[in-house]
């Protein structure tokens, strides 16, 4: 694949160390760049290839001098199978209505966000996240996203309780899922892989190759959940090297 980097409007830049949000008593550094508002999407689309993440308009990977343990994830979708439990999961939410929307923020989805980061990340980074940083994490981009919206079905059959959202970019090979939130006391839906098995399943459809799953971390709780979707492909030194039955977690 041809990787496209405008060198006259990227510059890149590297963080000072501060304390890892994922494993205990390690810093974290990141190299990060700008996406240029007038090449955005083909930028992110080769920036992402290449390991790097989105945030708003800037893309970012970790850099740190003593540790390697993030490793960029995606999922290759065509040789996906899934398991009797991932099954389950689809067809346990399959009474969720699904809608894309725009990349508009809506008060609707801040405050379902609140209550997820306050039931499972109360002492994260994003914790005190307010309206405003809300809005501009979905609408300052200028790359192709969008917002999937999860909603349960009212008693007259139309949309009714928003119950997960998933900020999704729209690359040329892929998903890239860029961050997702659900109701955290809807336990029995496992809201957080099905939102992933979904968009596999909407990228097989739309005959897109692979969903992006952002860093898997091997030792951290919060990041290691990702090796469990197998077939999964890990960016190595190497380049991309596919991983199954559980390889990744080695």
């Amino acid at each position: 694949m041809t990787q496209h980097f405008p060198t006259r409007q990227l510059r890149f830049f590297l963080t000072a160390p501060t304390p890892c949000p994922y494993l205990p008593d390690r810093e974290e550094r990141k190299v990060f760049a700008h996406l240029p508002l007038n090449d955005g999407p083909v930028v992110n689309d080769s920036l992402t290839g290449a390991g790097f993440r989105r945030s708003q308009n800037i893309a970012y990977r970790p850099a740190c001098e003593a540790c390697s343990a993030c490793v960029s994830a995606r999922v290759p979708v065509g040789a996906y199978a899934y398991s009797r439990s991932e099954r389950r999961v689809l067809k346990r939410n399959d009474d969720l209505q699904r809608h894309l929307v725009e990349a508009e923020a809506t008060l609707e989805q801040f405050e379902l966000m609140r209550r997820y980061l306050t039931a499972r990340h109360a002492g994260g980074g994003m914790a005190d996240m307010t309206w405003p940083d809300y809005q501009a994490m979905v609408e300052d981009t200028a790359v192709r996203t969008h917002i999937i919206e999860y909603r349960k079905t009212s008693a007259d059959g139309g949309p009714g309780d928003l119950v997960a959202c998933a900020l999704v970019d729209l690359l040329k090979d892929g998903l890239s899922l860029v961050y997702s939130f659900y109701d955290p006391e809807a336990r029995q839906r496992s809201l957080g892989s099905f939102v992933i098995l979904d968009h596999i399943v909407q990228a097989h459809l739309t005959g897109l190759p692979y969903v992006y799953l952002g860093y898997w971390i091997s030792g951290s709780a919060k990041m290691d959940y990702k090796a469990r979707f197998t077939p999964i492909e890990l960016l190595r030194p190497q380049g991309w090297t596919r991983y199954e039955n559980g390889e990744a977690a080695g």
